[in-house]
């Protein structure tokens, strides 16, 4: 399974669910794939999308909220971790695209290989964190994270030589990204 194919699946199940999508290719694989109001795409601000969307779910603890990014990105943060598990927002879908590298900037190989960031998460004390290799597996998670209280955790191994080619950027200006986000939580369309 790739970036595509992980997102693909992922975002083929959402309905007005909130996604926090971490800057570089997951912006972009998202952008690509489905665009929609409720996507908040991170131009710049590398290792952020977990702490904007621990914000966003203690905010609006009504919507489910999710936070997509890879390991590289939660890396950088993994303050977001702790923080998020002594909130304990309900709302909260914290999905981690591991493909052991830093996809965005070269394929620098991060530590995810030795260290389990899913074991990290359990230290935290997320309410459940789950591991998936699969795309059906994939799927069953997310199906299940959707509907249950969290905060959840799914860390979701893919391979790391995605197809960068033909990936579009994200044509909106930060300005349109903010104000459709916004709109998209407050309900107006």
């Amino acid at each position: 399974m790739n970036y595509r194919e992980a997102i693909t699946t992922i975002t083929e199940l959402l309905e007005d669910q909130l996604v926090i999508c971490a800057n570089g290719l997951i912006s972009r694989e998202t952008f690509t794939i489905r665009d929609r109001a409720e996507n908040f795409y991170m131009i710049g601000s590398m290792g952020m999308a977990s702490s904007i969307g621990l914000g966003i779910a203690l905010s609006k603890p009504s919507r489910k909220t999710i936070v997509l990014e890879g390991d590289g990105n939660l890396l950088m943060n993994l303050g977001s971790l702790p923080m998020t598990g002594s909130l304990q927002p309900g709302n909260l879908l914290h999905i981690v695209l591991d493909n052991e590298v830093y996809a965005s900037t070269g394929n620098q190989p991060t530590i995810s290989n030795v260290i389990e960031l899913e074991e990290i998460a359990k230290s935290a004390k997320y309410a459940y964190v789950k591991r998936v290799t699969t795309n059906e597996d994939l799927k069953r998670e997310v199906i299940h994270t959707l509907k249950s209280e969290g905060p959840s955790f799914l860390l979701v191994k893919i391979s790391d030589n995605a197809e960068q080619i033909g990936i579009g950027r994200v044509t909106h200006s930060p300005e349109q990204i903010k104000e459709r986000f916004m709109s998209a939580i407050s309900g107006k369309r």
